[in-house]
């Protein structure tokens, strides 16, 4: 029971369970809860990417070993989730575009970097954990700007956050600190790797 897989695997579930229970949209109807999961999953890679920028950034200035090891731990874990978000963001085109758009921008941007992700987790492997850091902060700042410089073809820009139902944003919300818990605790999976006995 207070096995980390057992617990992250009850966390999937729940998610699945509440994601199946989405309310329904005026547009896209039932098709609307995939979109709901694509939303969180993908806020859940950004915010991984974003602590472990944030941490690597404190690690450096106050030279601390610990917070290196997080800035690595929290930037696998964003990795993970941007990786996961990939087949959703597929899933999400085929139930509401009924089709996949590979040239969508933002897709082809996500694609990109997922790439480029995997191959500075793997580098960053084979160095010494104060280089997680700074590549994880420099990660960061060329996602978070590449994203802002993207445009929408077909994807709209922020569906939900601009919504008037309060009902769908309740419970985005409440999706969104479930999936996060789900990336925190696949961040604390990592960290325990990173710890100097392991």
């Amino acid at each position: 029971m207070k096995s980390p897989l057992f617990r992250f695997t009850l966390t999937l579930v729940a998610i699945a369970i509440l994601a199946r229970l989405g309310p329904p949209e005026a547009t896209l109807g039932v098709n609307a809860r995939v979109v709901y999961l694509h939303g969180a999953w993908v806020w859940a890679a950004l915010a991984g990417f974003a602590a472990a920028g944030a941490t690597g950034l404190w690690g450096l200035v106050r030279r601390l070993p610990a917070a290196h090891r997080w800035s690595r731990a929290l930037g696998r874990a964003g990795l993970f989730f941007w990786i996961t978000y990939l087949p959703i963001s597929l899933w999400a085109m085929q139930t509401n575009w009924n089709g996949i758009f590979l040239a969508e921008p933002r897709w082809r941007v996500a694609a990109v970097f997922a790439v480029a992700g995997v191959l500075l987790q793997l580098g960053l492997s084979f160095l010494p954990v104060s280089w997680a850091s700074f590549w994880n902060l420099v990660y960061a700042v060329l996602l978070f700007f590449t994203l802002a410089g993207t445009e929408n073809v077909m994807h709209p820009p922020s569906p939900i956050l601009d919504s008037n139902a309060w009902r769908i944003q309740l419970f985005f919300s409440i999706l969104n600190l479930l999936v996060l818990l789900a990336a925190w605790q696949v961040a604390r999976a990592f960290h325990y790797f990173e710890r100097p006995s392991h």
